[in-house]
């Protein structure tokens, strides 16, 4: 699978930045998250503490996530959602 982001693909990121966290709604410009590396098309908008923080968020200990009873696909129905 080749990393290297198109046009679209870009574009695609660029407009889920854009949108507030999908899972606990802080206000945008969110970081993207990739449901899967290499496939931009299947990112979810978090925040920096539902993606990075240590305690809560998805490349840690995941509280925020398990609170909302979240999975990364529910997130990314919220994402997609948001982006119709």
């Amino acid at each position: 699978m080749n990393s290297k982001m198109n046009t679209r693909e870009r574009e695609h990121v660029g407009r889920v930045k854009e949108l507030p966290c999908s899972v606990c709604d802080a206000p945008g410009p969110s970081e993207a998250h990739h449901v899967e590396q290499g496939r931009h098309f299947t990112v979810v908008a978090v925040c920096v503490e539902c993606h990075r923080c240590p305690l809560l968020g998805w490349h840690g200990q995941r509280r925020a996530w398990a609170i909302r009873k979240m999975t990364e696909i529910d997130a990314l129905n919220v994402t997609i959602g948001r982006l119709a």
